[in-house]
């Protein structure tokens, strides 16, 4: 597996991921000032790509609210990985409740039709 090949990374993945775009609100008491938002390329019931001009280092924790398909969603994750030149990172979900995780995959479903 060679560095920073997409290709690679693809097969880490547990969740099929779909291409979807909402907003997404990131929920950070020391942000409380800014309402931080951003957007989502992709999503699976494991995790999201986002777009964000705010650097985020790997490892930290994330809490993001989004509304999809109707559905409005409250998670807590942890930055995976950091692509600066595109101003993407993605966010692996953690904590997350049967519930939310069952809700969420039948949102991913729904994109796939």
């Amino acid at each position: 597996m060679e560095n920073g090949d997409p290709a690679a990374y693809a097969n880490r993945r547990a969740d099929e991921r779909v291409a979807a775009r909402f907003e997404v609100r990131f929920n950070q008491t020391q942000d409380a000032a800014r309402a931080l938002r951003a957007y989502s390329i992709n999503i699976s019931a494991g995790g999201l790509c986002l777009l964000t001009r705010k650097s985020y280092d790997v490892g930290s924790h994330v809490r993001l609210s989004m509304a999809i398909e109707g559905e409005e969603f409250h998670l807590t994750g942890v930055i995976a990985w950091v692509r600066d030149e595109a101003e993407a990172i993605g966010v692996r979900f953690t904590d997350m409740s049967d519930e939310d995780r069952a809700r969420l995959q039948r949102v991913v479903d729904s994109f796939k039709r």
